[in-house]
């Protein structure tokens, strides 16, 4: 059977929240019968491992730096990692650990974007989710923004700039907010659980929001308020030509949006399906709209090219009866295991059909040719290469 290595933590704000999807799905894969490596990611970046890292109980009540150990720190095999990871203590026959699929379960950067799932399509390592690009557009909201626009999918407008727009042309920013309808919302364009984000009314609110925002990333996006809001949230499994879509999930809240504080800690979070009060499924719509919305989902997972599991999130304007297409989450909080479960998929089965899928397209990029054979080389050596000044010869 194949040793999976769920990789867990990261250098990101949503750290503590990866670490609980991690232990989830490595209890989830203990259960089925697989053998684990835990790979830990500290906020500095450093990889640790270790059995003892696979329980939760290793990072509740104490500081993370409290609990890892100098035996617990691995580096990357490069030249033994090929179709495979290889783990290495630095120790002198220190211990070596081999995964032979990764399960990565980090929110954010570093983890969300496409770059970890990059580290793995180098080593021909098979792997869990979404792949690069899909990853990488659905980190940024205004990508991802950009393609609805493209693609007709409704979205509310907005605008969106960076650090050096901000800078050198924060009048003219201001006035194109000014034509959006408020309030509005600002937010950091690749991160998510609702951080570095703030509902404005005011001008100056606005301003200071923004400087938050980019205190957290190098893009800004603001974007125009649904005020009769419904959240609306569906996930999607499974391959890219015939995903699955869930039941649609309603999320009431109590602040002025949907914040950390409601998706993680407001009586164990709605993220985490703790808050069973605040989750209503399927969502109070006609069931003509909760079909619209799930082909929609299917829709944009498909566009977006992602395989594995997502999450497609909306506003819908209860007033106006509009469905507008949120945020693309390629890696949800604990999977979302608790609307699978409510849509008759129970996490065993969730996580052997992500592996599956993982194994399939692996095969399925087998089959294509990396390579390309041609003289180029051998005619270079006998050509001159001009540089800067003179010339050279291979």
């Amino acid at each position: 059977m194949q040793t999976i290595g769920v990789f867990f933590g990261g250098k990101s704000p949503e750290h503590e929240v990866s670490v609980v999807t991690g232990q989830l799905i490595i209890s989830g894969l203990k259960k089925l019968g697989y053998p684990i490596v835990p790979v830990f990611i500290d906020k500095t970046g450093r990889w640790w491992s270790g059995e003892r890292l696979g329980t939760i109980k290793a990072f509740t009540g104490q500081d993370t730096n409290q609990i890892l150990k100098g035996k617990d720190k691995y580096y990357l095999d490069l030249p033994e990692s090929r179709g495979k990871m290889v783990l290495r203590q630095k120790e002198l026959f220190g211990e070596k650990l081999v995964i032979d699929m990764a399960f990565p379960a980090l929110h954010g950067r570093y983890g969300e974007d496409g770059t970890i799932q990059g580290l793995f399509e180098m080593l021909d390592l098979p792997y869990v989710g979404c792949d690069v690009p899909s990853s990488a557009i659905a980190m940024d909201k205004v990508l991802t923004k950009l393609l609805y626009r493209a693609e007709s999918i409704p979205t509310v407008p907005f605008i969106f700039f960076s650090p050096a727009d901000w800078a050198e042309r924060k009048r003219e920013i201001l006035r194109q907010a000014k034509k959006l309808h408020g309030p509005l919302f600002i937010k950091p364009a690749r991160l998510g659980s609702s951080i570095g984000m703030a509902k404005v009314k005011s001008q100056k609110d606005l301003e200071f929001a923004v400087e938050v925002a980019l205190h957290y990333d190098d893009k800004v996006v603001v974007e125009e308020s649904v005020e009769n809001l419904m959240d609306v949230t569906c996930a999607v499994m499974g391959p890219t030509v015939s995903p699955r879509p869930s039941l649609t999930l309603e999320t009431t809240f109590e602040d002025v949006f949907y914040s950390y504080q409601d998706k993680y800690l407001n009586e164990g979070g709605t993220q985490t399906g703790q808050a069973k009060n605040r989750i209503i499924i399927p969502a109070r719509l006609p069931d003509k709209t909760n079909r619209e919305i799930q082909q929609l989902a299917v829709r944009i997972y498909q566009l977006f090219g992602c395989s594995g599991i997502a999450r497609v999130d909306f506003l819908y304007d209860t007033k106006k009866k509009k469905v507008f297409a949120n945020e693309v989450n390629t890696l949800p909080g604990t999977l979302y295991e608790h609307l699978w479960r409510a849509s008759g998929v129970e996490f065993g089965e969730l996580l052997t059909i992500l592996l599956k899928t993982a194994e399939t397209r692996q095969q399925e990029r087998q089959k294509l040719i990396y390579s390309f054979e041609s003289d180029v080389l051998k005619k270079l050596g006998s050509l001159k290469l001009k540089g800067g000044k003179g010339s050279s010869k291979l």
